[in-house]
């Protein structure tokens, strides 16, 4: 395998645990957020899942076995109610859009092309939950916070 396709896979293989931590952490979400904002948590999990399945797919194309989804994942804080789940969903979008970041510099074409698309996705849910906007989504060395980690936990 060529180093590109090779720093492909691996970018590919990110976002998918990246993808099964959001399913994870949308899991408990849905089970602290308020009745006002259960349909867009139902949503974004939805949206996790598919993007999820699109990536196992993605990584079986270029040869290699998809990276199997944890039995937990340690929260970054405890979620005790609605304003912790919203608090959640917020980072769990940060975290995702840091990965597709990455595979949008390790992608070419019409994979690059679907990882711009699932960043944009993730950094308007963002949004949507903070209620505010960072200037370089995605790019926490630029927005002025930590990286996520290479192995994100929900």
């Amino acid at each position: 395998m060529s180093e590109d396709k090779d720093r492909e896979l691996r970018a590919l293989q990110a976002a998918l645990a990246a993808e099964h931590a959001a399913v994870y952490g949308y899991g408990v979400v849905g089970g602290r957020i308020g009745d006002g904002q259960r349909t867009e948590a139902l949503t974004a999990y939805d949206a996790h899942r598919a993007r999820r399945d699109a990536l196992v797919r993605e990584v079986k194309d270029l040869g290699g076995r998809p990276v199997a989804a944890s039995a937990g994942y340690a929260l970054p804080f405890q979620v005790p109610d609605s304003a912790a789940a919203v608090r959640l969903a917020a980072e769990l979008e940060d975290r995702v859009a840091g990965v597709y970041a990455d595979l949008v510099r390790a992608a070419g074409g019409g994979r690059r092309a679907l990882a711009a698309e699932a960043l944009r996705e993730a950094a308007v849910r963002a949004v949507r939950w903070r209620g505010e906007s960072v200037a370089f989504p995605g790019l926490a060395e630029r927005a002025g916070t930590a990286p996520p980690s290479a192995a994100p936990t929900a």
